[in-house]
């Protein structure tokens, strides 16, 4: 990679948006100093601390970004969506804090002109149904205060779906769960089917009148980690003119790294770990790595898995999802938010034009909310809110 290749592909990230689909920023800072951006300003250089700050953004010529308002999955119903509150509330907080930097963006229109204006866009996406504690109407009250996806679920099911690292209870989505489908798409929440499991993604897809997302996985046949999606979802989400955001977390693009964390998982087990309790396992896995230390990920094995989407999805259906301060540790050389453009000039070196990469940085991401607003905007002239609930629906069809 030469400094004339990196130049160019900087040049490129300023006329088109890189949107990056998923970064933890907000859940790093309500750990690390309860939101108080005084303790951590990433107005400075955070280096050592966390991945993300505003000069390492600009570095990284980060365009836009979906800010992830998680909270943890195995959380109480209204303890989630109080704690989601909380997060959505800090996003818009550190927003407005940082306005010379940040503007908020709720739809594509919007994400342009911010962008325009020489800030970063900054939007919102849930992180897991426990957000809503299957509640249509709290659905559509994130939707309200600027939400614009939902991952179906995290590490942990949920009443109406299943996840991807879950013993299975729906086997897919529940008849509350299709709901929750379309309610999103009469709303114009995109549906994120990251973490969910391979049934709760043909559900979905089969049932979502919209382009549905990926925003931070990649492909099963290049690491066979159950976060990601395999071969047949791949080929669904193209029908559907969905995106994957191929994102850089080790554990999901390369196969050394999930084989590792399988083994960490099994002598965990056997250790009387809960592998529902993410803070202990995690704990184990930390000290685990002193006397069994991790293969390390680098900049190739993302790279692997573009190439493999390029071939499978083209490159119309891909986007970026990095999981950034989501992880203790990622790939060499994408080590944080200042790396992105290294691994688009490791594309434009396999021969990736600069049409492919602009589509690729943010493109299709702009052209899937641009569908999912008219889907919404259709919808709406035919159909009201949706005041059904997971009672009626899920207990009428197992009666």
């Amino acid at each position: 990679m030469t400094a004339h290749a990196l130049a160019h592909i900087k040049s490129l990230l300023e006329q088109h948006p890189l949107i990056d689909g998923h970064n933890d920023l907000p859940w790093c800072a309500r750990q690390g100093v309860g939101y108080d951006f005084n303790q951590l300003d990433i107005g400075a250089d955070t280096s050592g601390r966390n991945h993300t700050d505003i000069p390492r953004l600009r570095e990284g010529h980060v365009g836009a970004q979906f800010w992830s308002v998680f909270v943890p999955s195995n959380l109480p119903g209204g303890t989630a969506v109080t704690a989601t509150l909380e997060q959505i509330d800090a996003v818009h907080q550190m927003i407005a804090r940082y306005g010379d930097d940040f503007g908020l963006a709720r739809t594509a229109d919007e994400v342009e002109a911010v962008f325009a204006s020489g800030r970063i866009a900054s939007l919102l996406g849930a992180e897991g149904g426990q957000s809503i504690d299957s509640s249509l109407a709290t659905l559509r009250m994130l939707h309200v205060l600027g939400v614009r996806y939902m991952t179906l679920t995290h590490n942990d099911n949920n009443p109406w779906a299943d996840s991807a690292t879950d013993v299975p209870a729906n086997h897919g989505l529940s008849v509350f769960g299709r709901a929750v489908v379309g309610e999103m798409n009469r709303i114009g929440m995109m549906v994120d089917l990251s973490h969910v499991s391979a049934d709760t993604m043909r559900d979905a897809l089969a049932t979502t009148a919209a382009p549905a997302i990926f925003s931070h996985s990649s492909a099963r046949a290049v690491c066979s980690s159950p976060r990601n999606a395999p071969d047949d979802v791949l080929a669904m989400l193209t029908a559907n003119n969905g995106v994957i955001m191929s994102t850089f977390v080790p554990d999901f693009v390369s196969q050394a790294c999930a084989d590792w964390q399988d083994e960490a998982r099994d002598v965990a087990l056997g250790a009387g770990i809960d592998l529902k309790d993410h803070v202990k396992f995690a704990e184990f896995t930390v000290a685990r790595q002193q006397q069994h230390p991790k293969p390390v990920a680098t900049i190739r094995d993302v790279v692997a898995q573009f190439e493999y989407l390029r071939e499978v999805v083209g490159v119309e259906h891909i986007g970026v999802g990095g999981d950034y301060d989501g992880v203790d540790r990622l790939p060499v050389g994408l080590d944080d938010v200042s790396c992105y453009p290294s691994l688009f000039a490791e594309l434009a070196d396999l021969g990736w034009s600069d049409d492919d990469l602009a589509k690729v940085a943010g493109g299709n991401v702009l052209r899937v909310m641009r569908t999912v607003e008219q889907v919404a905007h259709d919808l709406q002239t035919t159909t009201t809110p949706s005041l059904a609930t997971i009672e009626e629906l899920d207990q009428s069809a197992t009666a």
